[in-house]
């Protein structure tokens, strides 16, 4: 009988505390160092704002010293800023064609609009995802499809629908603040579905069933429990809608073209073609036109990032 022995590997010593501390070493000297790091990053930031400092900067800077020095300046005269820009900007008050006329008609235009977006997109998606009824996968996808029609194929069809609507019922929204609000929830709706269904898909469906066992009800289950989970989600889009909103042009250019009271973006684009090469001015209200935006977005800063990232993590 024949024994056949098997080769024995040789055991494989564990690494010594020398070797493990001489390899942190070698990657701690690989890390860029964190000073450095910060510093660039610091450096980014400041060219990533410099054109945003320089509009607040010539916004505050008379017409005389425009015309004659940089806008840099003011690091080492700072006495030459002035309140004269924004004085001359709202000196018309609440008139028709002032400045701040243009901020209460883009606030009537762009708070309702987002309202409604948020609202309806939120209703949509909880029917979508926890409803109980047939053909919720084609409904989504349809409303994913209208996602990538262009808004400038469809102002001269809306315009269109409008006037025919006002033939037949002899209210025609051309032309008015329910008109742009209208198309600005009818283009919001898709983007805003198609972000609260990919949040509200990742809340689990045994949540939502023991509620209704316990006998809430489809309103009390979405306002006290789908909501509140919900709630960075809802307050992205309701950051997304607001700025795009605020920021539109070219819808309120073809629908507001002639009406008296018009948003900011349009007033400032009438003051453009007025005034020309006076950018003290055009920055005055640039500047006007950036505060609101902001205040929103800070005031809902801590949900952006968790509601950006929604369905993205399972």
């Amino acid at each position: 009988m024949t024994v056949t022995t098997l080769p024995v590997e040789p055991a494989v010593e564990p690494p010594s505390a020398e070797r493990v501390m001489s390899g942190r070493r070698l990657l701690t000297r690989l890390k860029p160092p964190r000073v450095a790091l910060n510093a660039v990053l610091v450096v980014v930031a400041l060219l990533w704002l410099l054109p945003t400092i320089s509009l607040a900067i010539i916004s505050f800077r008379p017409e005389s010293l425009f015309q004659t020095s940089g806008w840099w300046q003011v690091l080492t005269t700072p006495s030459q800023l002035t309140l004269s820009n924004y004085s001359q900007l709202f000196s018309k008050g609440l008139a028709a064609g002032g400045l701040l006329d243009s901020l209460v008609t883009s606030l009537e235009i762009t708070v309702p609009a987002t309202i409604l977006v948020t609202l309806i997109s939120s209703l949509a998606a909880y029917s979508i995802v926890f409803g109980r009824w047939r053909g919720r996968t084609a409904v989504f996808l349809v409303v994913v499809g209208l996602m990538v029609v262009p808004v400038q194929v469809a102002l001269l069809p809306v315009v269109q629908l409008y006037r025919a609507f006002g033939s037949l019922t002899g209210f025609n929204p051309y032309g008015t603040i329910y008109g742009v609000v209208i198309f600005h929830v009818a283009f919001g709706l898709p983007f805003g579905i198609f972000l609260m269904r990919n949040f509200y898909i990742g809340i689990p469906l045994e949540l939502v069933e023991a509620a209704r066992i316990d006998g809430a009800g489809e309103g009390k289950l979405f306002w006290r429990l789908i909501v509140p989970l919900g709630m960075p989600a809802v307050a992205s889009l309701a950051i997304f809608q607001f700025i795009w909103v605020w920021n539109d042009l070219l819808v309120a250019l073809v629908f507001l073209g002639g009406y008296p009271h018009t948003p900011l973006t349009l007033f400032l684009y009438g003051q453009t073609r007025a005034l020309g090469e006076n950018y003290w001015i055009i920055s005055t209200g640039g500047m006007v036109s950036i505060v609101v935006p902001l205040v929103v977005f800070f005031s809902f800063q801590r949900y952006f990032v968790r509601g950006m990232l929604a369905g993205a993590v399972k």
